[in-house]
């Protein structure tokens, strides 16, 4: 996750609002042959934004509308794309149907809300445009059957740079939001995406999952036990995201994989290990220091210590296994967490790659 910028910040408009918005405008332009423009959409929370046209056009039994997505100041991988929406009428009595077009992705794994075969458009844009439709058709007196196929046509190069593949959607993008409300560096994406993959892995049957704090950590747990990708969950720093979620939701082992400054957090007793949110205690270091038997000068040297890193070498050099006692640490707090029904265990590498403590399986 990019380090949040001071100052407010712009919130803009997630991909389930633009799709709502080309949607309606698409659907009035096939009932009445003019495109709304700018176009209204109402969201669940209240508002009524506006959104301009990018694109229409309108043939004798269909029409498309797109709308840029406007992400605000959240760095949305999604930010500026065209999110279009082509209607057409639907079989009587059929209501509407989804349809994933270029660049919108196809569920292939059982464990997400939707069905597999169906188009990646979450259960909440899909209200959005049903209501959308719902209220067009209304002021019409249309019944509101209507094929609805969203296309995001830069979407299935932007989805390499999502989990999707891991969820098992593939061919491009979803259609995500739940409120139509993008919030800046905002948490709530990033743990639903770790609840998803957690959904999706037991889904398929998966009994061990690893759990990282970043890249190198995840390559590394990733190659220790041969898990494959869907085993995998890009924890980042919301340790609580994935531990609160896996005690209703339990798996038979869980691998916590990460550096030794993070999983340190862990040990103390953190559940958000953002630097901003929490810290290093160096006190707390040197404290189990002292219980492998460190000296009064070793002790000294972790608490006047700038970095974990430097700690850690400190204990390194005496021969003292600092890494393995954080291990034990981590391990403690998250079984307090995740309760009795997962085994934990936690591994620390460092920079490398290289395993230098662990505990627990």
């Amino acid at each position: 996750m990019q380090r949040k910028p001071s100052g407010s910040l712009r919130r803009g408009w997630t991909t389930g609002a633009c799709a709502t918005a080309a949607t309606r405008a698409a659907y009035t332009a096939l009932l009445t042959g003019d495109f709304p423009d700018p176009v209204r959409i109402d969201l669940p929370g209240g508002r009524r934004p506006a959104f301009a046209l990018a694109r229409q056009s309108l043939a004798a039994d269909r029409a498309t509308a797109g709308v840029i997505k406007d992400a605000g100041d959240d760095p949305d991988v999604t930010h500026c794309a065209l999110v279009l929406a082509s209607v057409r009428r639907g079989e009587p009595g059929s209501g509407v149907v989804f349809r994933a077009g270029p660049g919108v992705g196809t569920v292939t794994l059982p464990g997400l809300p939707l069905a597999v075969g169906e188009p990646a458009i979450n259960p909440a844009p899909r209200r959005m445009i049903q209501q959308a439709v719902a209220e067009v058709a209304a002021e019409h007196g249309e019944a509101g059957d209507l094929e609805v196929e969203i296309a995001i046509p830069e979407g299935e190069e932007l989805a390499r740079r999502t989990l999707n593949d891991r969820l098992g959607i593939v061919g491009g993008l979803s259609v995500l939001g739940t409120s139509g409300v993008v919030v800046p560096y905002s948490c709530a994406a990033w743990i639903a995406s770790i609840h998803q993959g957690i959904d999706v892995a037991r889904a398929a049957g998966l009994v061990h999952l690893a759990a990282a704090t970043g890249k190198t950590s995840e390559a590394a747990v990733a190659e220790l036990y041969g898990l494959p990708a869907m085993a995998l969950l890009d924890m980042g720093d919301f340790a609580g995201g994935v531990l609160k979620y896996l005690r209703a939701h339990s798996v038979a082992r869980l691998s916590i994989a990460g550096g030794f400054a993070k999983i340190g957090k862990l040990g103390q007793g953190h559940l958000d290990l953002h630097s901003g949110r929490s810290s290093v205690d160096f006190t707390w270091l040197a404290d189990r220091l002292a219980e492998l038997g460190g000296d009064g000068e070793l002790l000294a040297a972790a608490r006047a210590a700038n970095t974990a890193q430097q700690v850690l070498e400190l204990a390194r050099a005496a021969g003292l296994p600092l890494a393995d006692m954080v291990a034990d640490r981590a391990r403690v707090a998250a079984a307090e967490v995740v309760g009795e029904a997962v085994a934990v265990e936690v591994l620390i590498f460092d920079r490398q790659g290289e395993l230098v403590g662990r505990s627990g399986a």
